[in-house]
C-alpha cells in the first residue's frame, strides 16, 4: 500500500481527484442556472415595468 504526503492510499486520491471533477462541474451547472433565472427574472420584471407604462399611457382620465 503506497501512501500519499496526506496519508492517503493512492487509490484514495483518486477518488478526491474524481469528486473535485464533479464538484467543479456541478457548481459550473449552478452558474448558469443563476444567470439564466436572473437573466429571465430581469426581463420578467422589465415587461411588467413596461406593462405598467402602457396601461397608465393609455389610461381614460
Amino acid at each position: 500500500m503506497s501512501q500519499d504526503a496526506c496519508g492517503l492510499d493512492s487509490s484514495e486520491g483518486a477518488k478526491v481527484q474524481d469528486k473535485g471533477k464533479d464538484t467543479e462541474t456541478w457548481m459550473e451547472k449552478a452558474v448558469r442556472m443563476r444567470v439564466f433565472f436572473y437573466i429571465f427574472g430581469t426581463h420578467l420584471f422589465a415587461g411588467f415595468v413596461w406593462l405598467l407604462f402602457y396601461l397608465g399611457d393609455h389610461a381614460h382620465k
